[in-house]
């Protein structure tokens, strides 16, 4: 009985990170979780194909309570997670990108509202940009535009002043960071691994709110990203994901009409702007991306394991 309450007060949190080709930055990550305030914690990393075994230097970091597991090919953002969570024994799962610090007392501020309504099924802290320690990278997000298959982060690029420090409900979790309770995983499944990168968290989301949980904002957890505030040039590898995963979510996640509208507007706006606007520019190889993505849609089916 005593062991039942004890773990009921002190949940297990298992904290999952990929990393590829950038153990010093895991390693970075990893020094983070010597400060928190929340000890009942097992961390998980996951390399991803790495060019070199990055065992030896992340080992010697001692860092506490940490598994190291080793792919031999890059999963992407998806399967590396989805393998995470295949070695996680937490009751809770924090999804957690290898280019953030953690705040002391992340954890705490991320279980709370778990404890406060049974129906939420992911918390995701406030994120700032490391680089622009008082700018805001998310504060929840905006609801999928289902015409354009877009969303927009909550204070995106705002300097914080406070004006997004009210929690609640919001329509998206941030792959950056989400914690995500055990009970959803085993309800919903893992991230639908076809998306590889970009828009699956999107997916997961949708997936999670029609399993009837929501998903929280915790506005007084705070992480940093060491993401770019610019996000500099798109690379062809990513116009070819964003464009490919764009569709792929809304043929997954909306009914047969607004996929319709989706389409038109996809077929007679955004292909032809983007077309022209590659050519003008001279970005042929993102030109082809583009196009492979967007016809990769019309030879593969939407389905994938969960």
């Amino acid at each position: 009985m005593n062991n039942k309450l004890e773990k009921q007060a002190a949940p297990l949190v298992s904290i999952i990170a990929l990393n590829y080709n950038q153990t010093a930055v895991t390693c970075e990550f990893l020094e983070t979780t010597k400060n928190l305030t929340y000890r009942n914690f097992e961390t998980i990393v996951v390399d991803n194909g790495s060019a070199t075994d990055p065992s030896a230097q992340i080992e010697a970091g001692n860092y506490p309570n940490l598994k190291l597991i080793i792919s031999p090919v890059n999963l992407g953002f998806t399967g590396g997670n989805n393998l995470g969570m295949q070695h996680a024994s937490g009751d809770y799962v924090f999804i957690v990108n290898n280019d953030t610090e953690m705040t002391p007392d992340l954890l705490e501020q991320l279980l709370a509202p778990f404890e406060e309504d049974a129906s939420i099924g992911v918390v995701c802290p406030k994120i700032r940009f490391y680089h622009h320690p008082n700018v805001i990278q998310y504060a929840g997000f905006l609801p999928m535009n289902l015409l354009t298959g877009r969303t927009w982060a909550v204070g995106s690029k705002e300097e914080d002043n406070g004006q997004h420090n009210v929690s609640g409900p919001t329509s998206c979790a941030h792959g950056a960071a989400m914690m995500v309770k055990r009970e959803v995983i085993e309800k919903v499944g893992r991230f639908a691994d076809k998306f590889f990168i970009y828009y699956e968290e999107s997916d997961w989301s949708a997936r999670i709110l029609k399993a009837g949980y929501k998903i929280y904002y915790a506005a007084q957890g705070l992480i940093y990203h060491k993401e770019s505030i610019t996000m500099g040039k798109e690379s062809p590898l990513k116009v070819y994901f964003h464009t490919r995963n764009r569709i792929l979510y809304m043929r997954r996640n909306t009914n047969k009409r607004q996929l319709t509208v989706f389409l038109l507007f996809f077929s007679f706006l955004t292909l032809p702007k983007a077309v022209a606007s590659y050519t003008l520019k001279g970005q042929f190889r993102h030109l082809k991306s583009f196009l492979k993505g967007t016809f990769w849609n019309l030879t593969n089916s939407s389905y994938s394991p969960v």
